[in-house]
C-alpha cells in the first residue's frame, strides 16, 4: 500500500499466517471458532478497510460475536495500513533524497572533473607561453650578440685590411729590392745563404699575409649579419671561409677534407648560411678527441637539392640525446661550455632559407650532419 488511493487486498494488509496467528488468539479469547474468507459467505460479518470490504468473518458455533470479533480486525487492519503507508511514504522520501543526492554528486564530479580539465589546460598554455617567451627572449639575445660580434668583426676586418694590403706590397717590392740586391753583392757562398733565407722569410711573410686576407674576407661574411634579402650564394665558398674560420679559431688537432662539386647559386643570406655551418662544423669538432677527421661534401642529389654533408669520426651522439638535439638550451657539454643553442640556430636559419637538417649518429663511430636547400 503506497498512498490512501490503493485499494489493497486482505491478503496485503495481513499475510496468511498473520491471519491465522489474529484467528487463534480471537478464538482463545472468545472460546469459539472463527473463519475470515475474502469470499462472501452466508450469514458472515463484513470485515471494512477504508470503506471496502476486504473479507468476511464468521462464527457458527456463536454468530453474535463475529460483529465484534469483525470490528476489533478492522481496528488491526486500519493500523496495519496506517504503518504500511507511512513506511511506504519514508521510504519513498528517502529514495527521493538518495537520489537527489547521487544526482548533486555526479554534477559536482563532474564541475570538479571540467575544473581540472580548465585548470591543467590552462597551466598547459602558461607553460608553453613561457617556454616562447624565454625562447624569444634567449633568440633576441642571441640575435643582439650575433650582431655585436658582426659589427666587430667588421669593424676589426676594416682595421686590419688597410694594413695587410701595404704590408702585402712592401713584401712584393721588399723582393723585388732583394733580387736588385743580389745582383749587386758578391757571389760567395755566404752571401748567397744569407740572400736565401731573406728570400725563404719574405715568402713565408706573403703567406701569411695572405691567410690574413682570407680570414679577413671570411669575416666580413660574417659580419653580415643584418642583411634583410637574399642574395645569390656560392655555398661552396661560404664552406671553404667557414672552414677556414674553424682552423683559425680551434686549438684541436684535426683534419678537414673537403669534397666540393660544382653547385649552381641560391639566393639566401650568406652570412647565417655561414653562421649554420660553423655551428655543425664547431659540433664536429668538439665532438673530436685527439687526432680526428672532419669531412665536409658539398653536391646535388636527384631531385637537384644542394646538400652540404658534415661528418666526424668523434663520439657519436646518443638515441635519447638525438631527441633533443634541437630542443632550446639543450647541451651534453660540461656547464658554461655550451649555450645549447647552436643546432637551434642552425634548424631555424635552414627553415628560413626553406631546408632543412637532418642528423644520423652512432656513439663512438661519428655524426653525419645534412643540410638541404631544398629552394635550390
Amino acid at each position: 500500500m503506497r498512498s490512501f488511493e490503493d485499494d489493497p487486498r486482505l491478503a496485503e494488509l495481513l499475510p496468511d499466517e498473520r491471519q491465522q496467528q489474529l484467528l487463534h488468539l480471537l478464538q482463545a479469547l472468545s472460546g469459539h471458532a472463527l473463519q475470515l474468507d475474502e469470499q462472501p459467505r452466508p450469514g458472515a460479518e463484513a470485515v471494512e478497510f477504508n470503506l471496502e470490504t476486504l473479507g468476511w468473518l464468521s462464527c457458527p458455533t456463536q454468530p453474535q460475536l463475529q460483529a465484534a470479533a469483525a470490528r476489533l480486525l478492522e481496528f488491526v487492519l486500519f493500523y496495519v495500513g496506517k504503518y504500511r503507508l507511512a513506511a511506504n511514504l519514508h521510504h519513498d522520501a528517502s529514495e527521493a533524497s538518495f537520489a537527489e543526492l547521487q544526482r548533486q554528486h555526479a554534477a559536482l564530479q563532474a564541475s570538479e572533473a571540467r575544473y581540472k580539465a580548465l585548470s591543467a589546460q590552462l597551466q598547459r598554455r602558461v607553460e608553453e607561453q613561457v617556454k616562447v617567451i624565454e625562447q624569444t627572449q634567449q633568440q633576441l639575445y642571441e640575435s643582439a650578440r650575433l650582431r655585436a660580434v658582426g659589427q666587430l668583426a667588421a669593424g676589426v676586418a676594416h682595421e686590419i685590411n688597410n694594413p695587410i694590403g701595404f704590408i702585402a706590397s712592401n713584401l712584393r717590392v721588399a723582393g723585388d729590392y732583394l733580387d736588385e740586391l743580389g745582383d749587386k753583392l758578391p757571389s760567395d757562398q755566404a752571401t748567397g745563404l744569407i740572400l736565401e733565407d731573406f728570400r725563404a722569410l719574405l715568402q713565408e711573410s706573403e703567406v701569411g699575409t695572405q691567410r690574413i686576407a682570407a680570414i679577413v674576407t671570411d669575416l666580413k661574411t660574417f659580419a653580415n649579419i643584418d642583411q634583410e634579402d637574399f642574395v645569390p650564394c656560392d655555398l661552396n665558398a661560404l664552406i671553404a671561409s667557414t672552414c677556414h674560420l674553424l682552423r683559425a679559431e680551434s686549438s684541436q688537432a684535426f683534419d678537414i677534407e673537403l669534397k666540393l662539386a660544382e653547385l649552381p647559386e641560391l639566393a639566401g643570406y650568406p652570412a647565417k648560411i655561414s653562421q649554420a655551418l660553423y655551428n655543425v662544423l664547431d659540433n664536429a669538432a668538439k665532438a673530436i678527441t685527439g687526432q680526428g677527421r672532419i669531412r665536409v661534401t658539398s653536391r646535388l642529389d636527384e631531385q637537384g637539392t644542394a646538400e652540404v654533408l658534415v661528418e666526424d669520426n668523434g663520439c657519436g651522439i646518443t638515441a635519447e640525446d638525438q631527441a633533443r638535439l634541437f630542443d632550446p638550451f639543450f647541451t651534453t657539454r660540461p656547464v658554461g661550455s655550451g649555450t645549447g643553442l647552436g643546432l637551434t640556430v642552425a634548424r631555424d636559419i635552414m627553415a628560413a632559407h626553406q631546408g632543412e637538417i637532418l642528423v644520423r649518429s652512432k656513439p663512438g663511430a661519428g655524426t653525419r650532419v645534412t643540410l638541404r636547400f631544398l629552394s635550390s
